[in-house]
């Protein structure tokens, strides 16, 4: 049977266990699961109005740079190919990636990024995260390395379509980007680790590198 666990470590429920058939659904959350609830949802909420605090300052930073240094701002949008290492049954996947980047040109910028661990699947598991967070690149020539610090949430899917879980998922990482013309950026490596503090069986990690295509919009 497909159901959503209850579970204590993630955004639904409580954590409770059957001997035969491992963690069960709860009927209803408790009211510890609902303020465990509230407060991953708050964590979250404020890291993306501290993110868009970031980006603001940023634009208001670069409008009042003198104009050899002129302020601005980027958008690509983009799609990569991804092989990652995944704790739970030391499972190594491959999945996508569709990620969008806003740059000012002060070097700061913002990164959204939504990831499916769908291919090289066992036992129907798999893993897909949404997550938004700042970026900082430098550019030198062609090439332009950077970091990110990304959050958001991550669903995963138990072994034989057992359940479901959504949690907190942190997502520190960097890469290297070349650029190829005016427009398209080849992404040649981005370095992401992947921390579910709140997955329903202890914490868990993934771990992953993957290469793909920028365009730029404007």
């Amino acid at each position: 049977m497909k159901s959503v666990f209850s579970s204590g470590h993630g955004w639904l429920g409580d954590r409770r266990k059957s001997p035969s058939m491992g963690p069960v659904l709860q009927g209803a959350a408790t009211t510890p699961a609902r303020r465990h609830a509230t407060s991953c949802i708050g964590t979250f909420l404020a890291f993306v109005l501290f993110a868009a605090f970031f980006m603001i300052a940023s634009f208001a930073s670069a409008q009042v740079a003198p104009a050899g240094d002129a302020g601005g701002y980027n958008l690509t949008v983009g799609a990569t190919a991804t092989g990652d290492y995944l704790q739970y049954g030391a499972r190594k996947m491959i999945g996508i990636n569709a990620i969008v980047d806003i740059d000012t040109k002060r070097r700061t910028g913002l990164e959204g990024e939504a990831q499916w661990l769908i291919f090289h699947q066992t036992a129907n598991v798999h893993t897909s995260a949404y997550l938004v967070g700042p970026r900082y690149h430098l550019t030198y020539g062609r090439f332009q390395p950077y970091f990110k610090g990304l959050i958001g949430f991550g669903q995963f899917n138990y072994p034989y379509n057992y359940g479901t879980d959504t949690d907190l998922v942190i997502a520190p990482g960097g890469g290297v980007d070349f650029r190829l013309t005016h427009r398209v950026r080849l992404r040649l490596a981005d370095f992401e680790y992947q921390f579910w503090p709140q997955f329903h069986f202890g914490a868990m990690s993934t771990y992953g590198i993957s290469s793909g295509i920028r365009v730029r919009i404007f």
